[in-house]
């Protein structure tokens, strides 16, 4: 088994694929781990965590708390982010070694290198020095992830035209950040520099924040945003940005220029297939580059299979690594049950989070299913009040008849944890009644979970 790419969905893969016996081989560039591990989604949240807690001491004043007497509000708590930067490379460093660990006592060959397919399926690895080496594999799997997609007229330079890779090389905290681009990534750091002290102007092509979020989640985070402070420009969108020399010049499409200090492009992602030598081989891309997979992770060709952010399948790490488990599982014949987008639960790590699982409030409206929806505000939950945490909701749908669980929204701090249960009860197609008769402990945020689903039970005639 050969396989390219050492991100979630390339060391996942090799893992199942010694456990089911087989002799694997990794080829890995960038270090193991990927994207997710060194420049994404490790170091962010580990940055969002550090922002979390400037929040939480900020706007603690009405649980009683005083520092020397004075009440704490926002400016009195400050971060030193090279330290908090210095802190959030050593974890992902960590992270990696731990993770090259566990493939080196599971017996999987790790070979640095860059590797592409040949026309007749073997592999070529240009190795560190230009050595090149061929490898031959029963199967492939192609797990080479994504990059940071930016604009034509507005490139990187690493000091002050940032994408997120690169804003852990910052030495202090940006005077006035732009943040280009209001998706979950623009949110999120958004967010997080707000709380860390930095003036942030967030501009948004559409009208509201998290366009592809739920509607009433996005109209709460935006609230939030507003009430603290954080400037969106709605409507609008960058065209170009240039590094003035003490500061950043960005252009909008209808002529006005916004003044900051930095500004961070968070305008989605590229796959990293255009070295791979797919045409070559066979395999199909769409028009932007991603390779097409189905639900077994299969490429056109056949024993070639692909994971993860290269695949364009909801890029999400813990897709890539199903992806890669699934396609392991499929390529030496051991059972396998296909993706089911329907069941995988994401979380938007903004503050509060928003996870999400299932169907959706779009759903219901275009008809896709018939059911029933209820909405707990977080503002009644007895743990939240206590926390000082109000801003938020679960929200629960179930189908209409068999009252099966469908979907859910929830908006509350910790909601990356308070999602698994439903994410179970819509994987298990479980009913509301059952998920109302287990226990939940008082007081706790997870009560508004099992309060929703007793607010769907419908009386028996």
């Amino acid at each position: 088994m050969t396989i390219l790419g050492g991100g979630p969905g390339g060391y996942e893969a090799a893992l199942v694929a010694r456990q089911l016996g087989a002799a694997v081989t990794l080829v890995d560039r960038d270090g193991i781990g990927g994207s997710a591990v060194l420049t994404d989604c490790v170091p962010s949240k580990a940055l969002i965590s550090t922002a979390n807690a400037i929040t939480a001491a900020s706007s603690s004043a009405d649980l009683g708390v005083r520092i020397n007497g004075q009440a704490p509000e926002a400016g009195l708590i400050g971060v030193s982010l090279a330290e908090v930067n210095a802190r959030i490379l050593r974890l992902a460093r960590a992270q990696s070694d731990d993770i090259s660990a566990r493939l080196d006592r599971e017996g999987v060959v790790v070979l640095p290198g860059t590797g592409r397919l040949a026309a007749d399926g073997s592999v070529m690895v240009a190795g560190p020095g230009g050595v090149e080496s061929s490898l031959v594999a029963d199967a492939v799997l192609i797990a080479t992830g994504a990059r940071p997609r930016v604009l034509e007229a507005a490139v990187p330079d690493g000091q002050r035209i940032l994408t997120w890779e690169q804003v852990y090389a910052l030495p202090n905290v940006p005077e006035r950040l732009i943040v280009v681009g209001s998706g979950v990534t623009g949110a999120e750091f958004a967010g997080a520099y707000h709380a860390l002290g930095a003036n942030v102007v967030l501009i948004s092509s559409r009208a509201h924040v998290l366009p592809s979020e739920d509607p009433d989640a996005a109209a709460v985070l935006e609230d939030v945003y507003g009430r603290r402070g954080l400037e969106v420009l709605s409507r609008s969108r960058a065209v170009s940005a240039r590094n003035t020399g003490t500061g950043v010049e960005v252009e909008l499409s209808d002529g006005t220029v916004v003044v900051g200090s930095h500004v961070l492009l968070a305008v989605g992602s590229l796959p990293n297939t255009d070295s791979l030598g797919l045409a070559e081989a066979g395999i199909e891309t769409d028009e932007r580059g991603f390779i097409k997979v189905d639900r077994v992770s299969r490429t056109s060709r056949r024993g070639v299979y692909a994971a993860g952010d290269c695949t364009g399948v909801l890029m999400l790490a813990s897709v890539a690594a199903m992806q890669g488990r699934i396609a392991m599982w499929h390529a030496l014949g051991d059972a396998v049950t296909p993706l089911e987008l329907t069941t995988v639960s994401s979380t938007v790590f903004t503050d509060p989070e928003i996870a999400t699982v299932g169907l959706t409030q779009a759903d219901l409206a275009d008809g896709a299913f018939r059911g029933d929806v209820v909405t707990v505000p977080l503002a009644s939950n007895a743990r939240a009040k206590m926390e000082g945490h109000t801003d938020g909701f679960v929200k629960l749908f179930c189908r209409r008849g068999s009252r099966i669980v469908a979907g859910a929204v929830i908006v509350s701090a910790h909601a990356s944890e308070l999602i698994h249960p439903l994410t179970i009860a819509v994987e298990q197609r479980l009913t509301v009644d059952q998920l109302a008769s287990t226990f939940t402990v008082y007081p706790s945020l997870s009560g508004s979970i099992a309060e929703a689903a007793r607010r769907l039970h419908i009386a028996a005639e």
